[in-house]
């Protein structure tokens, strides 16, 4: 180490006498591995080493603060802490907070490279499971049904000896989407597919019928999110779609052909209190082309569109 000193480490003190390390694990690891021979540094190995150099690492002292407190008040501190080099993301520190047998056994479904969640779940979801945040996804989902956070998941599961519900309902989700989406895309990664479940698991719902209206839909180029397809499908709502809107150059066009007047309510209006509106709606075939424009006052417009 050259007698430069390690930067202080931070352990969370835990119910049964152990220790969680939340800051400086890394650290911790690479001397551990060094002393088991794991590695050489500059080709000399630890039993390489003279004896007052293996006792100068064996004896060195560090610096580690070991946090207490009430959950609220260790997160608060952790979060203080989390301020320079890498920072832990929220669930790195809520695995802290709530360390435990549940957490443990949690992990080695959701957190351990080749995990089980990986292998069934990782075209379904978003952010770097390294960094817990496919467990963090997993308990989201889970909580949803109780209007709990996850926190509060956390705070109650955290003593149970088994994490196997949490991975149950993971499976039960994953298996839905790919039963009513068989076909995977890149679109349906990151989707919030455990709030879908929860709303849609009781619909009827046809694979082959909804494989051919997003095949369609994906070909639409009215449709700028594609991404939404699939909740559209599930809801009906087109404002997942993001349709395709007129330009203001084709609005002023139009504005000025009607002379600011509305063709419904046949008032005058400013430009500005106008609506670019579809005269053929885009679920009865309309396109967004100049031919295709009207502007409406924003009253008729409303009404319009609630009609449709």
């Amino acid at each position: 180490m050259k007698g430069f000193p390690l930067n202080v480490m931070y352990w969370c003190a835990t119910d049964d006498g152990t220790f969680e390390l939340l800051d400086g694990q890394q650290r911790t690891i690479s001397l551990c591995q060094y002393v088991s021979g794991d590695f050489s540094i500059g080709n000399r190995y630890f039993h390489s080493l003279t004896a007052t150099e293996q006792n100068q690492i064996l004896n060195y002292k560090l610096m580690i603060y070991i946090c207490t407190g009430n959950d609220k008040e260790k997160l608060d501190w952790f979060r203080t802490i989390n301020i320079a080099g890498v920072q832990l993301s929220d669930q790195e520190l809520r695995n802290a907070v709530y360390s435990g047998s549940w957490v443990s056994d949690a992990k080695r479904y959701f957190s351990k490279n080749g995990c089980a969640a990986v292998k069934i779940g990782d075209k379904l979801l978003s952010g770097k499971m390294i960094r817990q945040e496919y467990l963090e996804t997993a308990i989201e989902w889970i909580a949803l049904p109780e209007g709990k956070s996850v926190d509060l998941y956390m705070s109650e599961h955290q003593h149970d000896s088994t994490a196997a519900p949490l991975w149950m309902y993971f499976q039960t989700i994953i298996n839905w989407v790919n039963t009513i989406f068989p076909k995977w895309r890149k679109e349906m990664k990151g989707l919030d597919w455990g709030r879908l479940y929860h709303e849609h698991k009781s619909d009827v719902l046809d694979p082959a019928a909804l494989e051919t209206k997003i095949t369609a839909l994906m070909a639409d180029k009215e449709v700028t999110k594609n991404s939404g397809i699939y909740e559209y499908l599930l809801t009906g709502k087109e404002k997942y779609l993001s349709l395709r809107q007129f330009d203001e150059e084709d609005a002023r066009t139009a504005y000025e052909q009607q002379q600011g007047i509305c063709p419904i309510c046949g008032q005058h209006f400013d430009f500005e209190k106008m609506h670019a509106d579809h005269i053929k709606p885009w679920n009865a075939g309309g396109k967004t082309v100049p031919e295709n424009l009207q502007m409406l006052c924003r009253d008729c417009n409303l009404k319009k569109s609630g009609q449709e």
